[in-house]
């Protein structure tokens, strides 16, 4: 743009002072000459920088993953070629599986013991089960026998009382008769002594009567020595059912939890094993293929094995000072060069200006924030779309343009700014 300017004003003045002498050559006219072009050129600059602004560090962005192996190990494989298409899932490269096939043979092992020791404690509590169910059925029998026969024992005690007791009343009232003929002379000792007797026998035997029915009762309740016998069978086999069902029932979503924890390793391990081969994460390529069969392959994100350039159209970006932010827009048109096509522009619209920039970050740590330090630049992005001209360039990732804006205002300056632009796109050429 200077030199444009610049020559295009000294032929101007040339035309003026030297070809048709239009106006003398002196010491005033020179330095005014000189004084008009310096505002000119500044006015121009200024103005051509403002409203319809220019960057020169536009530039081809592709997203890039980078590729860290999820297991460690020896690398002895790498089929991938640099710059060649792949496919989403086809191998980038391979890691030694022997380990992790080690591994997983043994799991397979140790949850085929597991499912067997499962087994066997099913069968286990089948038993238990089996067992409870006889000696409660063993129960029943003997309930009904013994209850039938304490429960006649029992009437029988329980009669005998009333018969004793009857007999017991009839004594006694014979016994105070007799005791009250005594008293008044008109009764015989022999008499009196004998309604005693049998009085106080009919008590002892009312006493014992009374013991034999409490006795029978309480068999009655308690059940014989067999009887009791066969209640803590029941007892030791239910006792033993639970203990079975206790180990069986201590299980999560109805597995073992020894096996679910075996199974849970194995699936790890199978996932170890399939992550020896590392593969393309989407369609894309490989840039550079440094990776070679025996490096050693580390799950380590801070050291990636490989880049993979995702097959995305790249987007375009440039970045420009925040005094012309304010006028750029959404659907502005603009024009782009880049230097592997000297001589050609292409058009370009503002897809929109990213609202943040790295000076506005603040992050997390264990230090105080700090403002932004006077030298940091403060750039901020602008992102382009371009149509099947640009697209069809294939320009690699990266790659460098100048980018010009062209804004609402003072719209005819725009030309200017083709003019300058296009300079500079024929100067790729040359430099």
């Amino acid at each position: 743009m200077l030199e444009l300017i610049v020559g295009t004003y000294g032929v101007l003045c040339w035309l003026l002072f030297k070809k048709f002498k239009l106006i003398p050559v002196n010491t005033y006219t020179v330095c005014t000459a000189i004084l008009v072009g310096a505002v000119i050129l500044l006015l121009l600059y200024v103005m051509l920088s403002v409203f319809h602004p220019v960057s020169h560090d536009g530039r081809m962005y592709a997203p890039v993953v980078q590729i860290t192996p999820q297991v460690r190990g020896i690398v002895v494989e790498v089929p991938v070629e640099a710059n060649q298409p792949v496919k989403k899932g086809d191998v980038l490269f391979k890691i030694d599986p022997r380990p992790y096939q080690i591994e997983v043979d043994r799991l397979r092992a140790s949850l085929a013991a597991k499912n067997s020791k499962f087994a066997q404690l099913a069968e286990q509590l089948a038993a238990a089960e089996a067992a409870t169910k006889q000696a409660r059925a063993n129960l029943l029998v003997s309930e009904s026998t013994f209850d039938r026969q304490l429960r006649e024992t029992h009437e029988r005690a329980k009669s005998q009382v009333q018969q004793i007791d009857a007999q017991l009343q009839l004594a006694k009232a014979q016994y105070d008769r007799a005791k009250e003929l005594v008293a008044k002379g008109g009764g015989s000792q022999m008499e009196y002594d004998r309604t005693l007797s049998r009085f106080q026998s009919l008590e002892q035997e009312l006493s014992q009567a009374r013991t034999d029915e409490r006795l029978a009762e309480e068999k009655l309740r308690s059940g014989s020595a067999s009887l009791e016998a066969t209640r803590q069978a029941l007892a030791q086999a239910e006792a033993e059912e639970r203990k079975v069902r206790a180990e069986f029932n201590v299980q999560v979503d109805g597995q073992n939890p020894e096996v679910r924890e075996t199974m849970a390793l194995l699936e790890r391990a199978r996932w170890d094993l399939d992550q020896t081969a590392v593969r393309a994460p989407t369609d894309g390529y490989v840039p550079q293929k440094l990776l070679r069969p025996g490096m050693m392959a580390v799950p380590m994100p801070l050291k990636p094995l490989m880049m993979f350039v995702v097959e995305e159209r790249p987007t375009l970006v440039a970045s420009f000072p925040q005094k012309v932010i304010s006028d750029i827009k959404p659907g502005m048109h603009g024009e782009a060069v880049f230097k592997e096509y000297p001589g050609r522009s292409f058009p370009v619209t503002v897809r929109r200006v990213l609202s943040a920039i790295r000076e506005g970050e603040l992050d997390a740590g264990g230090q105080i924030a700090t403002t932004t330090p006077e030298h940091a630049p403060g750039y901020v992005p602008v992102v382009f779309d371009y149509d099947e001209d640009v697209a069809g360039l294939n320009l690699p990732a990266g790659a460098q343009g100048s980018i010009a804006v062209y804004t609402d205002r003072v719209h005819a300056l725009s030309i200017l700014r083709k003019i300058v632009l296009r300079i500079k796109s024929w100067e790729n050429f040359v430099f």
